[in-house]
């Protein structure tokens, strides 16, 4: 198995190389290839996901190692739908460039597959949707960063008058701001829903937890930070590379609430 991520992880930068290659000389055999490179370490990831499942006789997002597999296949496919059935251009790039970055840190990092420290008697449907939304809401985060800064780039572009046929496959700078705001309309909810069934989960099924919990109030916190953008946007507060440059500090504050809000929290051990 450590050789099979291995080797996705070489096909996967091969298939950014590809994709950069295109971006630059606007080749349609060189973009076809990255596209199914990419659907190769697609189908490789979701066999592995299904494997595991499998195996494991449940869905596996719960630990932070699981939960970092699920977020880089959601973010590939993420990516595969929106090369079939939209023409955002460089968003595919660059949400796989995150999703190299996680799905990286997945198969080097220096931990071993393990059953999660919660135990198996505390496993339930409840914990699986609650675990689930929250990786879902993070991706959809990640969406919305990478429509801003493809935002601020095309800004950049046209103000410049520096347009060229290697970025003939960019969206239209509506597209990458409806894109910003359809992400945080479904993002904060999804997240809402998340944090709801999570502490429905956490008064069931432990004896002793805090709603001032690391994690808890990170998550909070992520949801005041998203509704506060998406209010500003919607009061003409924050309008064009201030709703772009918003929505990139915000996606700051998602990745420290994955990662260090789960070292600080007193009961998060999976993600």
């Amino acid at each position: 198995m450590a050789r099979l991520h291995e080797g996705m992880v070489i096909l996967y930068a091969a298939s950014l190389v590809f994709y950069f290659i295109d971006y630059l000389n606007n080749n349609k055999i060189i973009h076809r290839s990255a596209f199914w490179i990419l659907t190769i370490v697609f189908l490789l990831q979701t066999g592995f996901l299904i494997s595991y499942m499998i195996g494991m006789k449940r869905f596996p997002v719960l630990s932070l190692f699981e939960g970092i597999y699920f977020y880089a296949w959601l973010l590939l496919t993420l990516s595969i739908l929106l090369h079939l059935f939209y023409k955002v251009g460089y968003a595919v790039f660059f949400l796989n460039v995150i999703g190299f970055i996680f799905m990286t840190i997945h198969t080097f990092a220096p931990i071993q597959i393990e059953q999660s420290p919660i135990g198996e008697a505390l496993i339930s449907e409840l914990l699986f949707i609650h675990i689930t939304f929250a990786i879902l809401s993070y991706t959809l985060f990640s969406a919305a960063f990478v429509f801003a800064v493809l935002y601020l780039f095309l800004y950049t572009l046209l103000k410049k008058k520096k347009w060229s046929k290697q970025f003939s496959r960019l969206p239209s700078l509506q597209q990458t701001a409806t894109g910003m705001k359809v992400a945080i309309y479904i993002g904060i909810p999804v997240l809402f829903i998340s944090l709801i069934l999570g502490m429905q989960w956490a008064h069931v099924a432990l004896s002793e937890w805090s709603l001032f919990d690391m994690k808890i109030m990170g998550s909070f916190f992520l949801i005041a930070v998203y509704g506060s953008v998406l209010f500003l946007q919607r009061s003409g507060k924050l309008i064009a590379n201030d709703f772009a440059w918003a929505n990139i500090f915000a996606f700051l504050f998602v990745i420290i609430n994955f990662f260090l809000g789960s070292k600080l929290s007193g009961f998060h051990f999976w993600m």
